[in-house]
């Protein structure tokens, strides 16, 4: 501890006060910040007694640390303080942003941007069915073999072409626009989706065989069924929404289809038609 005869009992006068005549028109952050970096500087003057035997004393040698603290300070302020003081944002506010942030990264690879709030659960998760009709876009549909749907309403419904769908909507206008649902049996043994393996290398798989660009692949799980819900760009200038699903020893295809052009329109109407499926009565 140094004595009093090498330490004076006070700071020179020009470090002694902090507080200067420009403070009080200061914004509050920046006298904050410009107390602390005189408070610093009166550290480096109490902590740096002279040394009369030549050698730097301990105090000395930590006087470069005080520097790069003053340093440091200086250079943050400009981000950690504003002029403005409804510009700060709170801690929690910013904790709160950056869980928001990473939260859908951690929860798993099904979650991709873009991708209606619908299908964005993690697959242990259960996703409410759809059953939205969109203002009279969309009327239920019950099928006599155990399935319902939410159908566009007015729209042109063909049954049965062998080898190709079990039931099609198409638009009375522009038959690029339609809605094809398909059924094949599986074995007995095959009780899910998932036995065609994860949902990104089905995805990449399909697109490959369809010349295609794969947007998305997702996956839910609504009352018990896993859905698989790929998102193709098709090099014919048109894009398609495929879902599969397993259930009652049949393998479910539902696709929705349209011009590119016109799927920014389409995109909330097919997602609701694929996420209102269900391959069951309920």
């Amino acid at each position: 501890r140094p004595t009093s005869q090498s330490h004076p009992a006070t700071p020179p006068p020009y470090l002694h006060s902090v507080t200067l005549p420009f403070l009080p028109r200061l914004p509050r952050q920046s006298r904050l910040f410009c107390r602390h970096r005189f408070y610093l500087l009166n550290c480096m003057h109490l902590l740096s007694p002279p040394s009369h035997s030549g050698t730097p004393s301990t105090f000395t040698m930590a006087r470069p640390l005080l520097c790069f603290l003053a340093a440091f300070v200086s250079a943050s302020a400009v981000t950690a303080f504003s002029t403005n003081d409804n510009a700060a944002v709170s801690r929690r506010e910013s904790f709160s942003k950056t869980v928001s942030l990473y939260g859908g990264v951690i929860a798993g690879s099904s979650v991709l941007v873009g991708a209606p709030a619908s299908s964005l659960a993690v697959v242990t998760d259960e996703t409410p069915k759809v059953t939205t009709r969109m203002g009279g876009l969309l009327e239920k549909y019950q099928d006599s073999r155990g399935w319902t749907i939410l159908a566009p309403s007015g729209w042109n419904k063909f049954d049965g072409e062998v080898g190709a769908y079990d039931v099609k909507w198409q638009d009375l206008v522009d038959p690029t626009d339609n809605i094809k649902l398909t059924s094949t049996p599986v074995k007995s043994t095959t009780t899910s989706v998932d036995i065609l393996g994860p949902v990104e290398d089905v995805g990449v798989s399909l697109a490959n065989k369809r010349n295609a660009k794969l947007v998305a692949a997702l996956e839910r799980q609504t009352d018990g069924v896993l859905f698989y819900t790929f998102d193709f760009a098709l090099d014919d200038d048109t894009h398609q929404l495929l879902q599969l699903c397993v259930n009652k020893g049949k393998i479910w295809s539902l696709d929705a289809n349209t011009k590119e052009k016109k799927f920014a329109k389409r995109k909330e109407l097919y997602y609701n038609i694929l996420g209102s499926f269900m391959p069951k009565l309920s």
